[in-house]
């Protein structure tokens, strides 16, 4: 077990005194824009960064995802693989895969780059080369296809699906093959996160070079229609579409998943069981409902109450803050809506580097959140402290002080101090004392004395 220094400690400690500031829970009048009409059965959008679910309709039910499997086969090729590594066509993967299905005709026994196949994969579907890829990571990882399809499962697992089963790497009809639509997003937002499945699934178009069995190039282009014209319909281009992949089987029918970026806003939205084209038209419908009502507020900027800019933290206020929060973080609102409207509640984490996280809710809906982070700011050691490396002997043992040592040994001399003072203002009034003490017993005796006579008077006047 990990020991946690007095550091980490005071670390915890700062977040903690930051957070209780000021309150963090400001409840408004809460709105949130009312979702356009769709024709796909099952949709959902999510923003990338924070998780915020910006729409959803039967986002949980499960369908058959058809080619959008593709996008967890990419995500665990490059996670597993280097893209110049050779992928080798089994029989398997060439003849299990063509017919009507998606392909681009490789041959059995012809060698291509993983970066090749992906493309492949991404831009023109191909059922063989998602099938090599599968066999090739597997095998890699010591097993076979299936150890590859073990693992969409354990992936997607590890991301919260908890609606979703693989039983191939493709998405060719399988009744043991399913995926709701908010899984599907899961797994699309952490793929995207991904810079070189950002660079593939974005790209219009991708000429695969001559191989091994192939004497002539192969161009691919992306059959997703608001990245690129497929088959000359330029009817469904968005300017603000970065990537997807599309999808579509008899049983399926038009599965599609799309990303875009816009005013800081990063979405990805997936609509399944569509007909055509409403998986176009429910997209772009979605996509422009959420830019138009949605805003990127940034934590750092807005949350005043737990700014740390300009202070000074320890017992003289001369040390920098221990702790901040994430400079880019952010949260996604109405537009109606201000910062101060969302409700924060503090969460704790097992991250390194992160203290704490502040998650924002509003309107029942988590809407982002922020981690408490170390600055890295130097913990001044106090003067007791630096007594320890002070002293060495001659023979070069270190003479520690321990602080509390200090303490009691002040403390006693203190008391010695008070009370030789004590004593010494006793000797010096002795007699002054003495004097005091023998005129008061004098007095008292007088005093005595008088009263006897009084006493003595009042009963002889009484037996007269």
């Amino acid at each position: 077990m990990k020991k946690i220094g007095w550091k980490q400690i005071l670390a915890i400690v700062a977040a903690f005194c930051i957070l209780i500031q000021e309150p963090l829970t400001v409840k408004a009048d809460e709105y949130w824009p009312d979702g356009p009409k769709t024709e796909s059965e099952s949709a959902v959008v999510m923003e990338v960064n924070t998780g915020t679910i910006l729409y959803e309709k039967k986002s949980h039910k499960k369908q058959y995802p058809a080619s959008i499997t593709k996008i967890m086969t990419v995500l665990l090729a490059i996670e597993n693989c280097d893209m110049d590594e050779i992928v080798t066509f089994s029989a398997d993967a060439v003849f299990k895969n063509e017919g009507d299905t998606s392909h681009i005709a490789r041959n059995l026994e012809e060698k291509l780059t993983m970066e090749q196949c992906l493309y492949a994969v991404m831009l023109e579907s191909a059922n063989e080369c998602a099938y090599a890829v599968a066999e090739h990571v597997g095998q890699k990882l010591g097993g076979d296809y299936q150890t590859f399809i073990d693992l969409m499962n354990q992936r997607a697992q590890e991301l919260g699906c908890k609606d979703t089963h693989f039983n191939n790497c493709n998405g060719l009809p399988d009744e043991e093959h399913y995926v709701s639509a908010y899984d599907m997003a899961l797994i699309s937002m952490e793929a995207y996160k991904n810079e070189t499945f950002r660079v593939i699934a974005g790209s219009a178009n991708y000429t695969i070079p001559k191989t091994n069995k192939c004497k002539e190039e192969y161009p691919c282009h992306n059959h997703h229609k608001m990245i690129y014209p497929y088959r000359g319909d330029a009817s469904h281009l968005y300017e603000y579409c970065t990537g997807g992949k599309t999808g579509y089987t008899n049983a399926a029918r038009n599965t599609l998943v799309s990303f875009a970026e816009k005013d800081g806003i990063t979405l990805v939205c997936v609509v399944m069981k569509a007909e055509t084209p409403s998986h176009y038209t429910d997209t772009r419908r979605l996509f422009d409902y959420c830019f138009e009502n949605f805003q990127v507020l940034n934590v750092a900027e807005n949350d005043t109450s737990l700014d740390t800019s300009g202070k000074k933290y320890g017992l003289l206020n001369l040390n920098e803050p221990y702790v901040k929060l994430e400079d880019h973080a952010y949260i996604i609102m109405p537009k109606a809506a201000k910062f101060t409207d969302a409700v924060a509640e503090e969460k704790q984490v097992n991250e390194d580097g992160i203290v704490a996280r502040i998650q924002y809710t509003y309107a029942d809906h988590v809407v982002g959140n922020v981690g408490i982070v170390k600055t890295g700011a130097k913990v001044e050691e106090n003067y007791f402290e630096k007594q320890k490396e002070e002293q060495t002997d001659g023979a070069g043992k270190v003479i520690l002080i321990k602080p509390k040592v200090i303490f009691l040994v002040v403390l006693m001399l203190g008391l010695l101090a008070i009370l030789i003072y004590a004593g010494k203002k006793l000797y010096d009034n002795f007699y002054v004392i003495r004097h005091k003490i023998e005129v008061k017993k004098i007095d008292k005796e007088r005093f005595r004395t008088n009263d006897r006579k009084k006493r003595r008077r009042r009963r002889d006047r009484m037996f007269k």
